[in-house]
C-alpha cells in the first residue's frame, strides 16, 4: 500500500467520524426541546458508515501494488431512531396534548456522550495514524537526501 492511500484512508475516516461528532451534538441540542403541539419531538439520529469502495484503476493499481482493497471510509446514511418519544405529564404546558403529557426527543444525553467519547477516541486514533505516515514520508526523504 502506498502512503498516499494511507493518507486517503485516515483522511476519509477524520471527515466521518467528525460529521458523526456533529450529529451527536446536534442529538445534544435537541434533548431537551419538547414538541410543538400537534407535532412530533426531534429524533435522534444516527450516522451509518460503510467502507469506501475504490475505483476500478484503484483497484487494478493495488492488485498491481500491494493487493489494496479498501478506499476508506464513507458516511451512507443518516438513520433516525424509532425508539419512543419521553413522555412528561405537564397538564399546564401550552404544547401538552388533550390527556396532558408533552413529548420531549428520544435522544439519551448519557447515550450521546459515549457515542461521542468514541468519535472523539476513532478521530484522535485516525490522527495519529496520519502523523505516522507523514513522520515516515519525512524520514524517506531524509533518507534520500544522505
Amino acid at each position: 500500500m502506498s502512503f498516499l492511500s494511507s493518507l486517503d484512508i485516515s483522511g476519509s475516516a477524520l471527515t466521518a467520524e467528525r460529521y458523526r461528532a456533529d450529529i451527536i451534538l446536534q442529538n445534544i441540542a435537541n434533548a431537551d426541546i419538547p414538541a410543538a403541539a400537534g407535532e412530533e419531538p426531534y429524533r435522534r439520529k444516527q450516522v451509518v458508515f460503510q467502507e469506501r469502495p475504490l475505483t476500478f484503476g484503484e483497484t487494478l493499481r493495488g492488485v498491481q501494488e500491494a493487493n489494496v482493497k479498501s478506499g476508506g471510509v464513507r458516511i451512507t446514511e443518516i438513520v433516525e431512531n424509532d425508539r419512543d418519544f419521553r413522555p412528561v405529564y405537564d397538564p399546564t404546558n401550552p404544547n401538552a396534548d388533550e390527556d396532558g403529557y408533552v413529548y420531549y426527543p428520544n435522544v439519551d444525553t448519557t447515550e450521546e456522550r459515549i457515542d461521542l467519547m468514541a468519535a472523539v477516541n476513532a478521530y484522535t486514533a485516525n490522527l495519529t495514524a496520519l502523523s505516522v505516515v507523514k513522520a515516515m514520508t519525512m524520514q524517506a526523504l531524509e533518507i534520500g537526501r544522505q
